[in-house]
């Protein structure tokens, strides 16, 4: 399976190189496009798909059963991701955006061809996960993690196609003015730019999509994480395990909701207000005390545990 993930562990290096290079030019070139470092986007996408590229290229061990597949959903990750980021960099260096753009002929090919890679790179990672539901797993939680994370991931992934839907005020102007310079946004209630959280942009005072897509996105490692530190565990029943797994997901998958929800409402992450903010706090109640019984079962000293048992 080696040969399999050779196109992801190269597009990991070479952003991860990439990345460094972004970080150097954001030093050195002072232009700011919609409020932000032009080399800011660029790095972000490097960091990102290095960190998506580097675990898929793990996800793929555990497809034994399924080569072919495995080698395709790779080598078009690996492609897609590519020229995905070769374009932001020309649009970095040409001091216009990348997302949204079709001011021009250029600019919306541009956003087109980005478009569609995503979307072939979607369809890979729902072939990915429909195979892990079908693989075989030895270890039960660690299959549960990775169905579970991976289908998590692709709802992530969703939330970027919902971003490029014209927005009302776009529709206006187009029926306005016969040009559409914009088709999309990340930012709900506003347009995109302005004030944002530190290294990511997510917006200050309105709605922002790109905070649940982070979120979903991540699933895929957060979620093979709690299975191997659940599996550290030792002398942990696999039934346990598996539960804990299932229990983390669930609370993923509620986090993920209410951040889509909160971003639909126009409301900027750090400020949840209503029902979104009871829904908040409902599920930080639920998801602490569901910690407390995962980590009463896992966490019991394993002296105590054998105690017992022998009792």
């Amino acid at each position: 399976m080696a040969i399999l993930r050779r196109p992801l562990e190269f597009v990991t290096w070479l952003m991860a190189a990439l990345g460094v290079v972004f970080a150097a030019l954001m030093l050195v070139d002072p232009r700011v496009i919609e409020g932000a470092p032009a080399w800011l986007k660029p790095l972000k996408f490097a960091v990102s798909t290095a960190i998506y590229s580097a675990t898929l290229a793990w996800v793929l061990r555990f497809l034994p059963d399924w080569p072919r597949l495995a080698r395709r959903a790779g080598a078009v990750t690996a492609w897609v991701f590519v020229v995905e980021v070769a374009l932001i960099v020309v649009q970095a260096a040409r001091g216009t955006t990348s997302h949204f753009n079709t001011s021009s002929l250029l600019d919306g090919a541009i956003f087109s061809v980005m478009g569609a890679g995503i979307a072939a790179q979607t369809v890979a990672a729902v072939a990915v996960t429909v195979a892990l539901w079908r693989q075989t797993f030895a270890d039960r939680a660690m299959g549960w993690a990775l169905r579970l994370g991976m289908a998590l991931a692709v709802a992530g992934a969703s939330v970027g196609g919902m971003m490029t839907q014209p927005t009302a005020a776009q529709l206006a102007q187009a029926r306005d003015t016969k040009q559409m310079p914009r088709s999309g946004a990340h930012t709900v209630g506003a347009p995109d730019g302005g004030a944002g959280l530190p290294g990511t942009g997510w917006s200050l005072a309105h709605g922002d999509l790109r905070v649940p897509h982070f979120l979903g996105l991540h699933a895929m490692q957060v979620l093979p994480l709690v299975a191997w530190l659940a599996a550290r565990r030792r002398g942990t029943r696999e039934r346990a395990r598996v539960g804990v797994v299932t229990g983390a997901a669930v609370s993923y998958a509620a986090l993920f909701l209410l951040l889509l929800v909160q971003a639909m409402s126009g409301q900027p992450l750090i400020a949840p207000a209503g029902a979104v903010a009871t829904a908040f706090t409902a599920w930080a109640v639920g998801t602490a005390a569901f910690a407390l019984v995962a980590w009463r079962a896992l966490g019991a000293p394993l002296s105590s545990r054998t105690a017992l048992e022998v009792a």
